[in-house]
């Protein structure tokens, strides 16, 4: 249930039934915005209605919410969410760059990643240490080295970090040294992970399934929020079709549909949408344009000698050269790309 209390409310007469709902044992978010203050209460709606709440004068309105997803919905938090990450904010008008390769590989190979990366404007660097791959012969990241070495290419660049995490059991260790964690497609409904992430206050990247729809993906991200962390990124890196000349089919429709039922942030993976570098610039401006609020591109210093999805990555002065195509992209809706510290 939504409680929407009077404007100019008193602090005295929120807390008052803040305490009233805590009483009969239901969890209770509070969401306080410009011009109204609005308590959600999440639970068993006969609870609500039995403690009266109509009845007292500081309350506007009582309203259920009719979306299954609560937390995540914008009857919840009408206002946009808005993360900050060290100098970095990813949603409001800053569009936020994570650029870097799909697997770390060397030191070598992340560092010369993350500087060219860095020089072109982005602010988050991406790099896979595990990395879920469906031939159990492929290469398979190198784990917790190269988390290590995520930390050690931190510390000389200062740009922070997104990792993906394998399943609850690596979400210890991959917590330990990002500073963003990955859920990956496959992982989307991974629901005991995804309890663990929400006992977490580190910012989470929830990435689309294959096959999974938008409401599928939100309640995915309501698990998350409903233990607690309310940081979460909704990430579109396209679902599965019969199309067969793309990797994916980058679903653009779901940056303006998933912003109109959510709050949370959205940005687009347009090189595992496409699978190919050819078609990343084009889907990367489309998706600035369609709204999201930022992009992850995978970038390799030498994508011909990637182990892993070198087809679909941008060297370095290519995609120094989409940024700058980003940034007039940008202009157009009044927005920005984030500026790197």
């Amino acid at each position: 249930m939504i409680i929407v209390m009077n404007p100019g409310v008193k602090e005295e007469e929120i807390q008052r039934v803040v305490k009233k709902l805590k009483d009969a044992g239901l969890g209770v978010h509070l969401s306080v915005g410009e011009f109204r203050t609005i308590i959600g209460a999440i639970g068993d709606e006969k609870l609500v209605r039995e403690i009266g709440l109509e009845a007292i004068p500081s309350i506007e309105r009582v309203l259920p919410i009719t979306q299954p997803f609560k937390l995540v919905g914008r009857e919840f938090k009408p206002e946009d969410s808005v993360f900050d990450l060290g100098s970095c904010k990813i949603g409001g008008d800053e569009i936020v760059i994570m650029a870097g390769p799909c697997a770390v590989e060397s030191e070598e190979q992340l560092l010369e990643a993350a500087m060219g990366v860095k020089a072109a404007g982005a602010q988050i660097l991406r790099g896979g240490a595990f990395k879920p791959r469906t031939s159990p012969y492929a290469f398979q990241g190198l784990e917790e080295e190269g988390l290590k070495l995520l930390a050690k290419v931190r510390e000389k660049t200062g740009l922070p970090i997104v990792t993906e995490v394998m399943d609850q059991h690596t979400v210890g260790i991959v917590n330990e040294y990002t500073d963003i964690i990955q859920v990956g497609a496959r992982n989307m409904q991974n629901f005991y992970m995804l309890r663990e992430l929400g006992k977490l206050t580190k910012p989470i990247l929830l990435k689309r399934g294959l096959s999974a729809t938008m409401e599928e993906w939100l309640m995915a991200a309501e698990y998350v929020m409903s233990g607690g962390n309310r940081q979460v990124i909704l990430c579109e890196r396209g679902i599965r079709t019969f199309e067969t000349y793309t990797r994916n089919t980058l679903d653009l429709s779901a940056v303006p549909v998933v912003k109109h039922l959510s709050h949370l942030p959205v940005i687009v993976d347009p090189s595992h949408g496409t699978g190919n570098w050819r078609w990343v610039p084009s889907m990367s401006r489309a998706a600035v344009a369609a709204g999201a609020d930022g992009v992850m591109i995978e970038v390799h210093p030498h994508p011909e000698m990637a182990l892993c999805d070198g087809a679909q990555s941008l060297t370095v002065e290519k995609f120094s050269i989409l940024l700058d195509e980003l940034r007039k992209v940008a202009a157009v809706f009044d927005k920005r790309l984030g500026t790197v510290s």
